[in-house]
C-alpha cells in the first residue's frame, strides 16, 4: 500500500503505473475470484462465516489502496482511495466516485473498470468511517465529506473532475457540487437517498437511545430492499462482510459510528443544496427503489430543483442499476460524462 503525502507529479505518475501492475497481479493470482452463491439468500448465516476486521485488512480491492493523511476534530485520520488510470485511450477527464452508506469503493469495481476502459482517470474513495479508512468517533457531516474530497483532489493535483455518487453518495456529491462548483464538471446522482427533509416529518431523537440489535437478518433485509424484484446471488458477499464486522471485537465502536453516519441523513439534509447547483447534472436510477417511497416523483423533484439537469429512470430496476443493468447504466453514464460540460443538459438527451 502507498501513502500519499505531498508527492511530486513524477512520483504520482510512477505510483499510478505501479497501481495498475499490482492490481492486475491481484486478479491474476485469484485473490479476488468470484464465489458461488446460493440463488436464495439463507435465512441464517452460514456456519463458516467469521469475523471481518474493522478496516477490511483481509478484503482485497481491485487496485492498490493509497491513503491521504488528514486531521479532523484534532484526530489524525487515514483516508483510503484508489487512483485508477485509464486502461483505454485516455480522454483527459477525471471521475470521482462516492459510495453508498452500506458500501465502500471496492463495491463499485465494475463501474471503475467501465470508466477506466472508456479513458477516464478514476478516483474512488472509502469515506472516513468506511472500508479501509479510519473509523473515528466524531460529528459526521456532508460538509466534512466534501472537504475531504477537495483535500484529496488538491493532493493529487486535480483541478477539474466529474463526480458520481450512489445512494448516500448522491448526497455527498450534491454537497460537493454546491460547495466547489469551480472544480465540478458534471455531477451524477444515482438512486440518491435523502430526497426529503426528515426534520419536517418526525422529531429529533437521540441516535444512541433505542433501536434493535444488528443481526444477520436485519442486515440481509436492508440489502434485499435494494433489489425488490430480483435478488442477485453474488450480493450475499456484501452481507457477509457487513455481518462479519458485528462478530469482531471492534463492533461496539463501529456500531456507534454507524449510528452517527445514519444521523447525518436527519441532521444535514441536502434538499436545499440542489437549487444552488448550476453544474451539468444527471439524476438517474431504478424506478423500483425499495429504499425510497415514490422514488420517480422525488427524483423528478431533484431534477426540477437543479439548474441544469437531465433525468433517466429505468423501469423494473431497483436501487442499484450499476448491478442490475450494468451495460445500459454504464453506457448512459459514460455518454453523459463525455458530453460537453458547457452545453445544456436538456440538449444531451
Amino acid at each position: 500500500m502507498f501513502y500519499s503525502n505531498n508527492k511530486s507529479s513524477l512520483t504520482r505518475s510512477l505510483l499510478r503505473q505501479a497501481c495498475t501492475l499490482i492490481g492486475t497481479a491481484l486478479f491474476a493470482s485469484g485473490l479476488v475470484a468470484q464465489e458461488a452463491w446460493p440463488e436464495v439468500a439463507p435465512s441464517e448465516p452460514p456456519a463458516d462465516w467469521g469475523a471481518v476486521s474493522a478496516n477490511f485488512e483481509e478484503i482485497p480491492y481491485p487496485y492498490p489502496v493509497q491513503f491521504l493523511e488528514i486531521n479532523r476534530f484534532q484526530q489524525d485520520l487515514r483516508y483510503a482511495y484508489m487512483d485508477v488510470p485509464p486502461s483505454g485511450r485516455a480522454n483527459g477527464q477525471n471521475v470521482f466516485i462516492q459510495h453508498g452508506m452500506n458500501f465502500y469503493s471496492e463495491a463499485y469495481t465494475n463501474t471503475i473498470n467501465a470508466l477506466s476502459a472508456a479513458g477516464f482517470r478514476v478516483i474512488a474513495v472509502d469515506r472516513i468511517g468506511y472500508g479501509k479508512s479510519s473509523k473515528p468517533i466524531l460529528p459526521y457531516s456532508f460538509n466534512m465529506v466534501a472537504a475531504n474530497m477537495k483535500a484529496l483532489l488538491d493532493e493529487l493535483g486535480i483541478e477539474k473532475t466529474a463526480i458520481v455518487g450512489h445512494s448516500m453518495g448522491g448526497m455527498a456529491v450534491s454537497r460537493f457540487a454546491m460547495m466547489y462548483p469551480e472544480v465540478t464538471t458534471h455531477v451524477v446522482m444515482v438512486n440518491q437517498i435523502g430526497l426529503t427533509d426528515q426534520r419536517q416529518s418526525r422529531p429529533w431523537s437521540d441516535p444512541f437511545v433505542g433501536g434493535g440489535a444488528t443481526t444477520y437478518q436485519s442486515i440481509l433485509r436492508g440489502h434485499q430492499r435494494y433489489f425488490p424484484l430480483k435478488w442477485p446471488p453474488a450480493h450475499l458477499e456484501f452481507v457477509r462482510r457487513q455481518y462479519g464486522q458485528t462478530l469482531g471485537g471492534d463492533w461496539p465502536r463501529l456500531a456507534q459510528i454507524r449510528r452517527l453516519q445514519g444521523q447525518m441523513l436527519y441532521d444535514d439534509p441536502v434538499v436545499y443544496d440542489w437549487q444552488h447547483i448550476a453544474t451539468k447534472a444527471l439524476v438517474v436510477g431504478g424506478e423500483e427503489d425499495g429504499l425510497v417511497d415514490d422514488f420517480p416523483a422525488l427524483a423528478n423533484n431533484v431534477a426540477d430543483q437543479l439548474q441544469n439537469s437531465a433525468i433517466i429512470l429505468y423501469p423494473n430496476v431497483g436501487h442499484a442499476p450499476q448491478i442490475e443493468i450494468p451495460d445500459l447504466f454504464h453506457k448512459d453514464l459514460i455518454r453523459f460524462l463525455t458530453s460537453d460540460a458547457d452545453e445544456p443538459a436538456s440538449d444531451w438527451q
